[in-house]
């Protein structure tokens, strides 16, 4: 659409720019609190269960909420609905500082997971103001913000918790005030009025599992979504029991682990803000993800493999160089079947399946690693990954089959 594209070109720039500070500040917050959020559990109650329920908590209601935000931004706009979410979560990680009962961090958590639809409010600005074929590069911009954040996030937050434990959750209340306000002065609203959605909604519309099973439904969609929830949940799984794998394996403690996280952000910063950038466009869609998830499966293999922690680093560049590449082109080209009313509608569907995993997938990674072997829980992600392989190309080949344009749904 020629007219579109004429629009939405002289705010490009800035828009991304924006909204690559709005998910990167976001990101940074949310990784202050994770050095210190199993010690503030711990202040009410010592066990393990109950750190792992807290952070399952957020998990949880982000996986409810983030349909309801995605139709909310495409019904009133997507710069609304994020100055709610920031709102909610400076006032999620204020509630997590000044906690005096263990319900109340339950309830923060909560607080924070319910308003928590930055990302895929993001994902539908960038839709909304990307051409089609560029989108893959640009939601990389997320997985960059991601990276950058996993990297000074946890620093940040170790460095403040010698001022107290609570610091660092009311730094990340601060930053979230200091982004809402950047959205408020700086960030235009990107989906106007006449392409907003028209028709009212229900609460049984806005139910996730309807969500996600209204999207599975249609058959250009519903390959590509399952490859997304199948890829995210090999990796939700390493991202929970990697800490847990090289303590038993090579007797790691969280210093040494720190190095290797931060490797992770570096090579997510690398993949998605620069590799796929240049590669998108140049490099048909299908081969992207194909080549990527191959890539990512080899990276889990790798570290199953491993007999000594240096051959951990090449190990997760693999799977980051892979998974960086085929996760924004998924994404990007899901985009790309609906219409523009419904990119809220299809990324908080998307976002509600990336939570799922995070409930699901470190449940899995324990269950494997405890029962089978300390090494099962990266063959399994590689199983996955070739699932998530395998269902890619079914969604792919409906894209062939039914020659479909960019804009159909």
């Amino acid at each position: 659409m020629p007219q579109t594209e004429n629009r939405i070109a002289p705010v490009n720039r800035k828009a991304l720019a924006m909204i690559f500070a709005t998910v990167f500040l976001d990101l940074l917050g949310a990784g202050i609190l994770v050095p210190v959020t199993p010690y503030l559990v711990q202040q009410f109650r010592g066990d393990a269960l109950t750190v792992g329920l807290v952070a399952l908590s957020f998990s949880a209601a982000q996986f409810a909420a983030a349909p309801v935000l995605g139709v909310l931004s495409d019904r009133f706009g997507r710069r609304p609905v994020l100055l709610i979410s920031l709102l909610g979560s400076a006032f999620g990680y204020f509630l997590f500082g000044w906690a005096t009962a263990l319900w109340v961090l339950f309830v923060a958590r909560v607080i924070d997971g319910v308003t928590g639809g930055n990302i895929a409010t993001a994902q539908a600005y960038i839709a909304d103001v990307t051409p089609p074929e560029d989108r893959a590069k640009n939601f990389g911009l997320i997985g960059a913000a991601f990276g950058l954040g996993f990297i000074a996030g946890p620093a940040l937050g170790g460095a403040l918790s010698h001022f107290s434990l609570q610091a660092p959750a009311y730094a990340a209340g601060l930053l979230s005030l200091a982004t809402c306000a950047g959205v408020f002065f700086f960030l235009p609203e990107s989906l106007p009025p006449e392409k907003r959605r028209k028709e009212p909604f229900g609460v049984i519309e806005i139910n996730p599992t309807r969500q996600i099973r209204r999207s599975l439904e249609r058959p250009a969609l519903r390959g590509l979504l399952l490859a997304v929830f199948a890829h995210q949940f090999a990796f939700a799984a390493l991202q929970t029991n990697f800490a847990v794998y090289t303590a038993k394996r090579f007797g790691l403690g969280p210093a040494e682990n720190a190095w290797l996280f931060a490797f992770v952000g570096v090579m997510s910063v690398l993949t998605q803000g620069v590799a796929i950038r240049r590669m998108s466009g140049r490099i048909p869609d299908a081969a992207l993800i194909r080549w990527g998830l191959a890539t990512s499966a080899a990276g889990f293999v790798m570290v199953a493999l491993a007999g000594r922690v240096g051959w951990l680093y090449p190990a997760l560049g693999v799977i980051c160089f892979g998974s960086g590449i085929a996760g924004p082109t998924l994404v990007g080209l899901a985009s790309q079947r609906v219409a523009g009313f419904e990119q809220g509608m299809l990324l908080g569907a998307t976002q509600s399946l990336r939570s799922l995993t995070l409930i699901l997938g470190p449940v899995w990674a324990g269950a494997v690693f405890d029962w089978i072997h300390p090494a099962a829980p990266y063959w399994s992600a590689a199983a996955w990954i070739g699932a998530a392989w395998l269902l890619a190309g079914r969604g792919l080949r409906h894209e062939l089959g039914a020659n479909h344009s960019p804009r159909a749904s």
